[in-house]
């Protein structure tokens, strides 16, 4: 049951329902068409028109089972309640349609009625006015003709009225300096009193016009000649307009036009020069001088530009002045005038943008560029053909250019400047704590290398702001191709990274002061960052920038691995030069010790000496230090007796057993024949050599260079029987240490043989120490 307080067709949902059932029942689709069905003969169809209730309950009963039948039941009861429900939902729906359609039959009725009592009101009233009309122009049509004639005598006595009062007019304008209005008057009576010239009364009226005209001509020259620069471009273009009016000579007035126009600008351009030379340079001047110059002189030049066009090039000509036309140079004059004013204001422009020399924030600069660029832009669509946009776009690209210089100057400055820094931090001494300990190799490399990587993607961040999309100029072919790839990529970044390169070259020259004063470590340092450059640093720079400016190689550009090798020969030289300055250092030591000592007549030694001692400790402490920057590296397998190898002086363990196992060479046998010997079967040293980039090659270099100085300095001598012996010990002590740093043990072992079999050469009595003392005193010292 629909309850009474609900209508049933509130609910869409049962309304799409109803409609639907209605549909079915009246066999109608979706669209409202008919649909035929076929009628089903079936007699137990309950919805077909055969249905035959016996049969159908016949047939139930002996199907199915009494569950099914009871289930049967409940569904057909639910079923009829539920079309139960729906008949009265229909009958309430349609009675309430039903209901609002009287209603509405009911209202339409006393509208119309109504509606048709106006009509009639009103066809009644037209007919009284069609008739009243007629009655109306039956009257009047003999007197039309004379009302037409009245009219048109009534206008031409209003035109002699003017022309009578044409003379008295214009003298009231003149007196009253209303120019204009005595223009436009003096113009509307012009053909009137030529056409009528003949008939004395209309002549005595145009030459008294003509006297009053002249003097109004006069007047507006007077006025023109006394315009100063201060005027506004609205009085001088209404001048002109008079006098063109009048039918002055137009060459004449472009002349003076642009005279005045000059004064004008030529006045801007002196307060823009006054401000260049008295006011200080501050971050915001550049862009206040260039909304100055737009706003002030450039403005005024477009205005200019737009009358002078209004007035002399795109001036309507009508009547007596069609047939005076503006002369064609009058628009070459205005080209000439607009390129000698913009080149004086450009001048002025390119010297302030030169006084911006910090590399700081870029981005006052490039949104002053940005206007001035922007406003140029409107003399090229008030004067097509001009090159005052091209030439401030050059001005733009110049300044872009120069831009770049100064920041590849100042990337540069920075540079060596943090060199000099590095410099300081290794020379400073060492403090107690760790507080004021000088920081590692491996500190000052990293903040080397980080500080220059920030400040070289700051720059670029800086230099970006030319391409940003926001910037007119930046949609230029320029700032698109070769800004990207010529300026930034490779005059900046390449020519930085050539530039780190040639610097760090430039420490390996030994000759002047330079090289000599460069500290060791600054070399290995320099070194390892010329490597990691060749490793990552510059493949990641470079392809930050082509990613940020969008590079397109369509220009030649220097490769990556050109980069790479130059940046790797760097550091192959700086490792080579730090190799060869800290054997030099050592080498120093040694030679000192040989050179300064009396080796004939030398006590029997007791202890290793100093030298030896300082030799290893620095051997050491190179060891530590590259250490820090480089791998290990590969070694040779060590002998379990590296530490406690022997040098006799006529023969050696090792030299017994290249020859022979059962080989003894006897005492009168010539030692240096054995050393040639010995020499020829060994393998070449090279003693400056390449290095490889790691710890172990440095040191075996820096060893090389060191021994091999001993042994020729050792070779210049004449040692007695004691100072025979205090080599051996001296050779000895090296070798319980060095043979840790080289990559193969036996290049110490053979260097220390050749320099103890040189000195047993130049001894005068060779007598050699035991084994078993030198192996004493070396561990005592």
């Amino acid at each position: 049951m629909i309850s009474a307080t609900t209508p049933p067709d509130s609910d869409p949902t049962g309304r799409r329902r109803v409609h639907s059932m209605l549909k079915l029942y009246y066999g109608l689709n979706e669209e409202g068409k008919v649909v035929e069905q076929a009628e089903s003969l079936d007699p137990c169809d309950i919805n077909g028109p055969h249905f035959d209730p016996e049969v159908y309950l016949n047939k139930l009963r002996k199907e199915c089972s009494l569950g099914e039948l009871m289930d049967h039941e409940s569904c057909t009861v639910k079923q009829i309640r539920s079309l139960d429900s729906d008949m009265q939902t229909l009958v309430y729906e349609n009675y309430n349609k039903f209901i609002s359609a009287t209603d509405t039959i009911r209202k339409m009725k006393n509208d119309f009625k109504k509606m048709e009592d106006e009509m009639d009101c009103l066809s009644a009233n037209m007919a009284a006015i069609t008739e009243f009309s007629a009655h109306i122009s039956g009257t009047l049509q003999d007197q039309h003709a004379q009302i037409t004639k009245l009219s048109g005598v009534h206008t031409l006595l209003r035109k002699l009225q003017f022309l009578f009062e044409l003379p008295a007019r214009l003298n009231k304008c003149l007196e009253l300096q209303a120019y204009a209005q005595a223009v436009s008057a003096h113009r509307r009576a012009r053909c009137v009193l030529q056409q009528y010239s003949h008939m004395p009364s209309f002549r005595g009226i145009q030459d008294d016009c003509h006297v009053i005209m002249e003097q109004l001509a006069h007047q507006l020259r007077q006025k023109f000649r006394s315009v100063d620069g201060g005027s506004s471009a609205k009085d001088l273009s209404e001048c002109v307009e008079l006098l063109l009016q009048l039918d002055e000579p137009a060459e004449e007035l472009c002349d003076k036009f642009l005279s005045h126009a000059q004064s004008r600008l030529e006045a801007d351009l002196q307060g823009l020069e006054a401000e260049l030379k008295d006011s200080p340079v501050t971050d915001t001047d550049i862009l206040e001088f260039i909304d100055r110059g737009c706003n002030e002189f450039v403005s005024n030049l477009c205005l200019v530009i737009a009358s002078y066009q209004e007035l002399f090039i795109n001036r309507p000509q009508e009547g007596e002045l069609a047939s005076k036309k503006i002369p064609e140079m009058a628009n070459g004059k205005l080209h000439v005038f607009v390129d000698t004013l913009a080149a004086r204001y450009f001048s002025l422009v390119e010297r302030r943008i030169q006084e911006e020399k910090g590399v700081g924030d870029n981005s006052l600069l490039v949104r002053a560029l940005d206007r001035f660029h922007r406003r140029l832009q409107a003399i090229s669509k008030l004067l097509p053909g001009s090159a005052v946009p091209s030439q401030g776009t050059e001005i733009v690209v110049r300044a872009a250019r120069e831009r770049i210089k100064q920041y590849l100057s100042a990337l540069q400055t920075f540079y060596h400047d943090s060199l000099t820094d590095v410099r300081q931090a290794l020379a400073a001494p060492r403090g107690a704590t760790s507080k004021d300990a000088t920081p590692s190799l491996t500190e000052l490399l990293t903040s080397l290398s980080n500080f220059i990587l920030n400040q070289l993607k700051s720059v670029l961040a800086s230099v970006h702001l030319f391409t940003a999309k926001d910037i007119t100029f930046s949609n230029k072919p320029y700032f698109k191709g070769e800004f990207c790839s010529q300026g930034v990529r490779e005059g900046l970044v390449v020519s930085f990274i050539k530039l780190i390169c040639q610097s760090s070259r430039q420490y390996c020259e030994s000759a002047g002061d330079r090289g000599g004063s460069t500290p060791p470590a600054l070399l290995l340092l320099l070194s390892r960052l010329c490597l990691d450059y060749e490793t990552s640093t510059i493949s990641y720079i470079l392809t930050l920038t082509d990613e940020q400016f969008l590079v397109q190689h369509h220009t030649p550009v220097t490769p990556v691995t050109a980069l790479c090798a130059e940046a790797r020969e760097a550091a192959q030289k700086l490792l080579n030069h730090y190799v060869k300055v800290q054997g030099l250092i050592i080498s120093q030591m040694l030679r000192k010790s040989v050179e300064t000592r009396d080796w004939v007549n030398t006590i029997e030694p007791r202890n290793v000496r100093a030298v030896m001692k300082r030799v290893v400790e620095d051997t050491t402490s190179i060891d530590v230090q590259v250490g820090l920057l480089y791998e290990e590296g590969v070694r040779k397998a060590h002998s379990s007796d590296s530490s406690k190898r022997t040098f006799s002086v006529y023969s050696s363990s090792r030299q017994q057993i290249r020859y022979a196992p059962s080989y003894t060479p006897s005492a009168p046998m010539d030692t240096s024949l054995l050393s040639n010997i010995h020499k020829l079967f060994s393998e070449r040293i090279d003693i400056f050599s390449p290095v490889e980039f790691n710890k172990v090659s440095v040191l075996t270099g820096i060893i090389k260079i060191s021994l091999k100085t001993f042994l020729e300095c050792v070779r210049l001598r004449t040692f007695g029987r004691y100072g025979l012996q205090q080599i051996q010990v001296d050779c000895h002590y090296l070798q319980m240490y060095l043979w840790r740093f080289v990559s193969d043990e036996n290049l110490v072992h053979f260097l220390l043989d050749e320099i103890v079999g040189s000195a047993a050469h130049r001894c005068l009595d060779p007598s050699p120490m035991e084994q078993s003392v030198i192996e004493v005193i070396c561990e005592r010292g």
